[in-house]
């Protein structure tokens, strides 16, 4: 179980960065610029970090590359450092976990082992196996390491969850959290309707993981009736790839949603075109375009303008900046400045890209 503390926080939401991996031209681990980005959403205020996630490319996962220990490691060895010397909140420590029961078993345990806090659970290796194994096989995931659970995209985990698996999983007792990240309103209310119906709404952190749609999901308050009764949800905070760059606005713009939801203010229309603009990034950034191809090269290119990053780089080939990506990612960055922390990285990158 985690820290009363920790649970608080992941309760009452926060960012949490879905870490990018660096690459060196010839594919190696870029540890240089690995600890300067982790550096930099910590000195953001970034209250989590996910490691060995989609953004951290999943290729990380097969034994021939062999970085996935060596990944989760470098990131809370350097987060311990930053906050230590910084004398802060040490942040919610995620790591991606995926495979089979055996692989995702073996991968909780090494999480666990390094300190990590939650594992955040990819099913896309049972695709096709019925509700029962799927279940199964995160109650066995979760026997080792605080789960949150994730609908990923069906256009890159090619599955469906429908509501029957979240009601049986949300039964599970080490399940805390939920990414929700289908890219699809239909899809994602199976998942608040099944927590609303779980009667452990109270105790299910919901982190929005739907890139296109971040302001509306924060901002909105979910309301299910049933018995008689109303239950209300919110989704309190993210865990996203689009909040991998600019990331010290994601910080800014929670905050400031928070303070509404908090005062009762009504919602800004500034806040509303905010949430338009940030989805035009989006489209951009992810290459919505293209079915997503571009997604890991946009943020990493992202990056490399602001010199956080050295090289655009996976390692599957198969994922590159789609053609005219980066002249799309230039047009909104001119368009639309107030979307970037240009001017923070600017003035703090050499406190974090240390020689």
């Amino acid at each position: 179980m985690l820290d009363q503390s920790l649970l608080d926080r992941l309760r009452s939401g926060c960012v949490i960065v879905a870490h990018p991996l660096a690459l060196q031209k010839d594919n190696q681990l870029d540890e240089h610029h690995q600890r300067a980005l982790t550096r930099y959403y910590l000195a953001c205020g970034a209250g989590g970090l996910a490691v060995g996630v989609h953004t951290t490319q999943f290729a990380i996962h097969e034994p021939k590359t062999g970085l996935y220990g060596p990944v989760l490691e470098l990131a809370i060895e350097t987060a311990r450092q930053f906050t230590s010397s910084a004398d802060t909140d040490s942040p919610i420590m995620i790591a991606g976990i995926l495979g089979d029961t055996s692989q995702a078993t073996a991968e909780a345990r090494l999480a666990r082992e390094l300190g990590y806090h939650l594992g955040l659970l990819s099913l896309t290796a049972l695709r096709g196996k019925p509700i029962d194994d799927l279940v199964e096989h995160c109650r066995a995931v979760a026997e080792v390491i605080p789960v949150m659970g994730f609908y990923l995209q069906e256009k890159i985990s090619r599955m469906t969850l429908g509501a029957e698996f979240w009601q049986r999983f949300i039964a599970i007792p080490n399940v805390l959290a939920i990414k929700i990240a289908p890219f699809n309103r239909y899809q994602t209310l199976d998942v608040l309707e099944a927590v609303a119906h779980s009667g452990r709404s109270d105790e299910i952190a919901l982190y929005t993981g739907n890139d296109d749609n971040i302001i509306l999901d924060l901002l909105t308050r979910h309301e299910f009736k049933f018995d008689g009764g109303t239950v209300q949800l919110r989704i309190v905070g993210g865990l996203l790839g689009q909040w991998a760059c600019w990331t010290k606005k994601a910080v800014e713009h929670l905050e400031r949603i928070k303070a509404i939801l908090k005062s009762g203010e009504p919602v800004g229309h500034d806040l509303l075109t905010l949430a338009g603009h940030l989805t035009l990034a989006n489209r951009a950034i992810f290459d919505a375009e293209n079915n997503f191809r571009g997604c890991i090269p946009g943020i990493s290119y992202v990056l490399k303008r602001q010199g956080l990053l050295e090289q655009v780089r996976t390692l599957d080939p198969n994922e590159r900046l789609s053609g005219g990506q980066a002249e799309k990612i230039d047009t909104i960055t001119c368009n639309y400045p107030h979307l970037t922390d240009d001017d923070f990285v600017k003035a703090n990158i050499h406190k974090w890209v240390k020689p």
